[in-house]
């Protein structure tokens, strides 16, 4: 089971915590990949959308866990059957679970 870290800003790191700045990292990345995506489906604006409020909720010092876990979900409904993402949305569940000691459901 994956546990809650208490993590502590290092000095010289400009004082982020080292979940949000993987939170930051993997939300941005799977907004580019999304935005160079060729292919429309359906569901993809509520994955833009949902995606712009985890980048900006990884703008606080602590983000709300279970707004991040709400978004997580919603993203990975709507993105889940795109397999070319499946590597990027695994890193930002991977960065959500970080943030507190439950286990996130199975995205699949």
């Amino acid at each position: 089971m994956l546990r809650s870290v208490e993590c502590r800003t290092v000095k010289g790191s400009g004082g982020v915590d080292p979940r949000v700045a993987n939170l930051r990292a993997a939300v941005s990345r799977l907004r580019r990949e999304l935005a160079a995506h060729p292919a429309e489906f359906p569901d993809r604006g509520i994955a833009e959308d949902e995606l712009a409020a985890l980048a900006a909720m990884a703008f606080n010092d602590m983000p709300e866990i279970r707004r991040l876990r709400r978004s997580l979900l919603l993203v990975a409904g709507a993105i889940g059957s795109v397999s070319a993402l499946s590597p990027s949305l695994a890193k930002v569940r991977t960065a959500v679970e970080l943030f507190g000691d439950r286990r996130l459901p199975p995205l699949n």
